[in-house]
């Protein structure tokens, strides 16, 4: 893997910076480092982060840090209310638009993969829902159980069944139902839409990503704990004691809210005895969730030709990674009339 001395490849007359990578890799804080340099504004790209309440268990800029730079595209919807990639594809449209006219840089932040594609490549119409077949791939599932669906996603769909848990049934029951509609993969809808932006947005593309696996591992565990530590399943809590919300919608799905939603059903008349064998299990499965978000993270970022590997786990990786991009972000700066 390429070391931060061996960048860049930067297309010309790019126009906005990507900084890409699994959870825990080290995004926000590179983002924010970019901020103290240059002139930017911050759009997130995560599909977690578009929710209100959701703060500790998404690991959502502090209040600090959104003071430092302007971000966009946190706190845009509530946990009860849908958001998608076409969603994400119009409103980043316009706030690029509206950085730019601000005199600054656009920077898209995130992992949320499907978000970059759908903005950067388009999107096909998909067909509407069907409640005949949808009831159809339920009871199936109630049968065999998601995770034989999502084999039999694998063989139909490998691209899209890559990405998915085995146990995510919104996304497995929507790829199938798709397939049984049109006879056409899920994915095959993606890079061949009218909305596309190839054309118009030329992204210089950073992908964090480590040498060693087991870094990112360990980057995952203790941020986990450290979520605990700050109240994660109290957010949860508030969100259950809302009423509306159930485990079944998107933002409920997130990882390690379905985990923790699943242990305070067991503790749902009190505190939740943090030596007891519910709680150690909530957390291995919470990290283990989250360790393979970051492995379906990579996958899809590895099939990008485009992007620029940056080695995560690089000791003192920040100041290497600035001084790599300073004549590359200057020249753009000052090419746009900004002062830096």
């Amino acid at each position: 893997m390429a070391s931060p001395e061996a960048l860049l490849n930067v297309p010309r007359d790019w126009t906005c910076l990507v900084l890409a990578g699994p959870t825990a890799s080290g995004k926000t804080a590179i983002s924010l480092a970019l901020a103290q340099r240059w002139p930017i504004e911050i759009i997130s790209v995560d599909s977690a982060l578009v929710y209100r309440g959701m703060d500790i268990g998404t690991a959502k800029p502090s209040v600090q840090e959104r003071a430092a730079v302007p971000h966009h595209l946190l706190d845009i919807r509530d946990p009860a209310q849908a958001y998608n990639a076409a969603d994400f594809a119009r409103d980043a449209q316009d706030l690029m638009a509206a950085i730019r006219q601000r005199g600054k840089l656009p920077v898209l932040v995130g992992g949320t993969l499907l978000y970059f594609k759908a903005l950067f490549e388009g999107l096909d119409d998909l067909p509407k829902a069907d409640p005949a077949i949808r009831a159809a791939i339920e009871a199936q599932a109630d049968a065999l159980g998601w995770p034989a669906l999502h084999a039999q996603l694998a063989s139909i769909d490998p691209t899209t069944a890559a990405r998915l848990a085995p146990r995510d049934a919104q996304r497995i029951g929507r790829a199938l139902e798709v397939w049984q509609l049109t006879g056409r993969a899920l994915s095959s809808f993606f890079g061949q839409g009218s909305q596309t932006l190839a054309s118009q947005e030329r992204p210089l593309w950073l992908s964090l990503e480590p040498n060693e696996r087991a870094w990112l591992h360990q980057r995952i565990a203790q941020r986990f704990d450290i979520m605990l530590a700050q109240g994660f399943l109290d957010e949860v809590r508030q969100l259950r004691a809302r009423g509306d919300l159930h485990p079944d919608l998107p933002a409920m799905r997130c990882v390690g809210y379905r985990q923790a939603w699943h242990l305070l059903d067991q503790f749902a008349q009190g505190s939740v005895p943090t030596d007891s064998p519910a709680y150690l299990q909530f957390r291995e499965q919470g990290i283990a969730a989250t360790r393979q978000l970051a492995k379906r993270q990579l996958t899809w970022l590895r099939s990008l030709p485009q992007r620029n590997i940056v080695a995560c786990d690089t000791p003192h990786l920040t100041a290497q990674l600035l001084q790599q991009l300073e004549p590359h972000l200057e020249s753009s700066c000052l090419a746009s009339g900004r002062n830096v």
